[in-house]
């Protein structure tokens, strides 16, 4: 039998975990969610399984989010995460270990990056190649970045938001802001608990800002109706909220991400500058889904900004293409790590 090993790529993300397998796409998406019993730490479920769980669980049971601001928090519970996903990926049946891509944020450092690397060799991958999320976020939106024009890319994440320039097959500035859709989901659930006397969950506010949130202030408004517990009370209670309600909630974490996309700007490079003010700033992640972002970040700029086609899957995809082109993206962007 001839050897070979498949070749994966990995979104490791703080919500939700995607892998992707050149020439068939991407094969899983799920929640970056782990249950464990706390009696032996025995992990109980993973996923979309484990997401359900979460504020359902008695007391011997607890759900969570093994990493946070897109590094690894708990490094055992990741390492069993990443197992199960590459095994439900790849099947039961395959033969040899796979060689991984997998995404870090541009800020991690050194020891966040090597706690990324051992976890996934431990988690059954033959080598594995880190790579930024923001250079896989521009190769899957479609971007050629190895070319010497300067472009910006926004990858909103679930723990991050990554803000780079990229050109030549590298980034030139760059910094990583541990301010992304958990974040604003956070936000929304101090804004009811404050302004309404509500307690709502997580899930409630991830289904808030998706059905009716905004970047900004709108004249049209939507409106969505929430489940909560009354905190005088502690009894069920419905509330409406609007999206102009949502846009204020999130107002002070949107400000935070503009000041720190404007400060990447300035440190960038005057003909790369100039580069951006024509091709746009592309903007990525689930939280490019966020309504009105692009305008958002456009007033507050001056520079053109659009949402790439797929947001979501572009790290992912990102992953794919590098590894279809490996031999081309070897050179710039990979450090091998392998057994």
């Amino acid at each position: 039998m001839a050897f070979f090993a498949k070749k994966l790529g990995i979104d490791l993300g703080t919500t939700n975990t995607l892998i992707f397998i050149p020439r068939r796409g991407i094969v899983l998406s799920e929640p970056s969610v782990v249950a464990v019993s706390l009696h032996d730490r025995m992990v109980l479920a993973v996923g979309e399984e484990a997401k359900i769980m979460i504020g359902r669980t008695p007391e011997t049971i607890v759900a969570y989010r093994p990493l946070k601001d897109g590094v690894i928090a708990d490094y055992r519970t990741t390492e069993a995460m990443i197992k199960h996903f590459i095994k439900k990926a790849l099947g039961v049946s395959h033969l040899f270990k796979p060689e991984v891509m997998i995404s870090v944020p541009a800020g991690a450092t050194s020891t966040e990056k090597r706690a990324v690397i051992e976890a996934t060799l431990k988690a059954g991958a033959k080598a594995v190649y880190p790579v930024p999320e923001s250079i896989l976020a521009a190769i899957g939106a479609g971007i050629h970045i190895q070319q010497p024009q300067g472009h910006m890319v926004v990858d909103i994440g679930g723990g991050t938001t990554d803000i780079a320039v990229v050109s030549l097959g590298g980034i030139v500035s760059s910094t990583s802001l541990r301010v992304a859709g958990n974040k604003l989901d956070e936000a929304i659930i101090d804004y009811v608990k404050k302004e309404m006397n509500l307690a709502i969950g997580e899930r409630t506010a991830e289904e808030v800002k998706i059905a009716a949130g905004s970047a900004f202030h709108c004249e049209e408004e939507l409106e969505y109706e929430m489940k909560g517990q009354d905190f005088l009370s502690g009894l069920p209670r419905i509330a409406t909220i609007s999206t102009n309600e949502i846009a204020e909630a999130l107002s002070d974490h949107l400000d935070n991400m503009m000041s720190t996309i404007k400060g990447v700007l300035r440190e960038t490079p005057p003909e790369l500058a100039a580069d951006i003010m024509k091709t746009g700033i592309t903007l990525t992640g689930g939280g490019a889904l966020l309504r009105n972002i692009d305008q958002l970040v456009q007033h507050a700029t001056g520079v053109a900004a659009h949402v790439a086609d797929e947001p979501l899957f572009c790290v992912a995809k990102g992953t794919g293409v590098a590894l279809e082109h490996l031999d081309i993206y070897k050179r710039t962007l990979l450090t091998k790590r392998g057994m």
